[in-house]
């Protein structure tokens, strides 16, 4: 139809007809037109995959370097005098992040905390064409790391970090070129000083300097924590007031609300008075049995590694358990370490939120006058308990990378010297699961006469959260 209107005169067409053929025309030169040019998209291309170096991936070695390196942050940090459980629980976030970035390259389904961590915008890269020694880049970063870390620990510790350092380099050295072994130490190296200079910046860095700060002002009234005067502590006032300001790891950690405790009340029919009215009762019929878990999970910062030592401890029973390669140990390490490292910044905001007393505060002033707990209360406020804290939020990674029915043996304190004053002696601890380690532990400090059941509930709900805001990093592409 079309090709014989357009034969047709002007003069044999009517003047409707003449237009409607006039934009036809147009829009067929249009058409040509357009479909002779390449389009340019509003898209993006995709971005090229990323190049890994070249040599023997990490989870084809043995995990043997990252334990013996957890093995000695555990040494240092029992053997560093006046160490407290935060600025452990810090050490431990860094030295197990340390682990996984200098390691991470090596494992091609993995990817680096780089900007997904607070703050963290960048580290050092390897060359994408050369080959690395995995194991020699976490023993140098891991070194140079702990030295920093504790700067303050006694000379004797500083020369065990270099002669573990010295030991593992020699014994992967002599297997590789000499170019290989110098730039996985170069590369090891540049990881932990830029880990070290971005920790700076956190708000615990040098902790140890000022644990107990003078001008710190405790609030007082009814229900409020009382720093101990008893004799129990060496200092009588709160450790680390501020510490729940300090940067997190992950940032949805520093989201998280502070839980609430219960309203106070000296009526023996309310909600607060059972609460300690129960740790009162439980503490003058103490099993032998009881004993021994309060003992056990005590992890007294002045004669062990302290409570996150204990679950850096963990992670290390899980991975010898399991038999787990490099790439997961250094992993374990980094997601353990960031956990307990958040719970104390989480539970130290809520401690020092609400600054809610211990029970020997209450027990005494309302029950029993003469009452002492049956371990010494730490010197920092009640709600929420940190090992609760730190058990869940530990437990909670662990069983992410390890499955919910593990059955271990804790042998974190075996050989520790037998309690004289209470007649007890460290035996190792049989567990069917990480969360049954957590409950435990959380318990423990009930038993112990230095917390409440509303301090143990919460600090294990909120550090079920803090795992789970570690777990839901990208670990994998």
């Amino acid at each position: 139809m079309f090709p014989n209107l357009l034969l047709l005169p002007d003069s044999a067409t009517p003047t409707a007809l003449r237009q409607s053929i006039r934009w036809f025309w147009l829009l067929g030169c249009f058409y040509v037109l357009y479909s002779c040019t390449s389009p340019t998209p509003d898209v993006k291309p995709d971005p090229p995959l990323p190049v890994f170096p070249v040599g023997t991936p990490v989870a084809s070695y043995n995990a043997n370097t990252a334990v013996r390196w957890g093995d000695m942050a555990l040494r240092i940090t029992a053997g560093t005098p006046g160490n407290t459980p935060t600025y452990a629980s810090r050490a431990f976030g860094y030295l197990g992040l340390a682990m996984y970035e200098t390691t991470v390259h090596g494992m091609a389904d993995h990817q680096s905390m780089v900007q997904q961590l607070s703050n963290l915008n960048t580290l050092p890269l390897p060359k994408s064409d050369s080959a690395y020694s995995w194991p020699l880049a976490l023993n140098a970063g891991q070194a140079y790391l702990l030295r920093n870390l504790y700067e303050h620990t006694f000379p004797a510790n500083l020369t065990a970090i270099d002669s573990l350092e010295t030991a593992i380099r020699l014994a992967y050295s002599d297997t590789l070129r000499t170019e290989v072994a110098a730039r996985s130490i170069a590369f090891g190296r540049a990881i932990a000083a830029a880990i070290y200079e971005w920790a700076k910046s956190d708000g615990g860095h040098e902790g140890y300097k000022n644990p107990f700060p003078t001008d710190y002002r405790l609030p007082t009234g009814t229900g409020f924590w009382v720093a101990p005067t008893d004799g129990q502590v060496a200092v009588a006032r709160a450790l680390h007031p501020q510490w729940g300001n300090n940067r997190t790891f992950a940032p949805a950690s520093a989201k998280m609300p502070a839980p609430t405790p219960e309203t106070y009340s000296t009526n023996a029919n309310s909600a607060y008075f059972k609460l300690y009215k129960a740790v009162y009762d439980k503490n003058r019929q103490l099993t032998q049995a009881e004993k021994e878990t309060a003992l056990w999970w005590s992890d007294d910062p002045s004669q062990t590694f302290t409570p996150p030592g204990h679950s850096y401890k963990l992670a290390s029973i899980a991975i010898k358990t399991s038999g787990a390669n490099l790439a997961l140990a250094v992993e374990t390490y980094a997601r353990t370490g960031m956990a307990v490292a958040d719970a104390f910044i989480c539970c130290f905001k809520t401690k020092y939120t609400h600054h809610n007393e211990r029970p020997s505060t209450f027990i005494r002033a309302n029950i029993d006058r003469t009452w002492s707990p049956f371990w010494p209360e730490p010197p920092f406020p009640g709600f929420s308990s940190g090992h609760s804290t730190q058990a869940a939020a530990t437990a909670t990674v662990l069983t992410d990378l390890f499955g919910a029915n593990v059955h271990f043996t804790d042998d974190s304190h075996v050989g520790h010297p037998k309690d004289q004053l209470r007649n007890i002696e460290f035996k190792a601890r049989t567990f069917n699961s990480f969360w049954e380690a957590a409950e435990e532990s959380g318990w423990s400090r009930i038993l112990g006469g230095i917390h409440t059941q509303q301090d143990n509930e919460a600090g294990l709900l909120q550090g079920k959260k803090i795992g789970e805001s570690i777990n839901q990093l990208v670990w994998k592409k």
